[in-house]
């Protein structure tokens, strides 16, 4: 079975506009956009039906070119990449997958980017209580091939409330718990490029799972849900 492809040209396209970042120059190649924007919604799309395989998935989100201005000190109006999201369904399906598509720096993530207030509690108290599988889950070897490190932000010493001192303090401190890829432009070209974001999502599923678990159950073990 063929799947849509990133071409050349829609990085091409974003190589272009990175250089030529003004009103003017996106109006007069705007068509020339709106068919790489298409290429890119298509590619989302056939990855979403991939996932929905072996996942469930709620919905898929093509990000706006247009850069929001109001409160950067980058005035320029447009973004030089292309990027989607995907939402597991419910609430009982946690986490999220990222596809983000520049020139040099392609990568796709999943995770957890801004847990609210209740639900990043919640991981620091599973972790403050047992952070064996959750470590299990992130060190194993062929998640490791994979994904590579835990990344995201964290706070400098501890959290309000949790002992600086606790042997798990580095993972309780975390304030995002994000995993990343990278990929070359000739990887991003390849004709099998979705299925290898489809295989890299299948790996990161022992991480949901657990962190589904966790966000869905009190302190006790007991379900949260109705």
């Amino acid at each position: 079975m063929l799947h849509p492809i990133i071409t050349k040209g829609t990085l091409q396209f974003l190589t272009d506009l990175e250089k030529n970042n003004n009103r003017e120059w996106f109006e007069e190649h705007k068509t020339q956009f709106k068919g790489h924007e298409k290429e890119v919604k298509n590619f989302l799309n056939a990855l979403m039906e991939l996932l929905s395989v072996h996942d469930e998935v709620e919905k898929m989100k093509l990000f706006r070119i247009y850069r929001d201005v109001r409160f950067s000190n980058d005035k320029t109006p447009y973004k030089s990449h292309l990027a989607g999201s995907f939402s597991r369904a419910g609430a009982k399906f946690r986490g999220g997958y990222y596809v983000h598509l520049k020139p040099g720096r392609s990568f796709i993530a999943a995770g957890f980017w801004e847990p609210n207030k209740e639900d990043l509690f919640r991981i620091r108290k599973e972790l403050e209580h047992d952070a064996s599988e959750f470590r299990k889950i992130i060190n194993d070897v062929s998640f490791k091939k994979v994904w590579g490190e835990l990344v995201g932000d964290e706070v400098k010493t501890a959290p309000k409330g949790f002992d600086r001192d606790h042997p798990d303090i580095d993972l309780i401190k975390r304030k995002q718990f994000i995993f990343v890829r990278n990929f070359s432009d000739q990887q991003v070209l390849s004709n099998d490029f979705v299925k290898t974001i489809d295989d890299s999502f299948k790996a990161i599923r022992p991480y949901f799972d657990l962190m589904s678990m966790i966000l869905t159950t009190d302190l006790n073990g007991e379900s949260l849900l109705n």
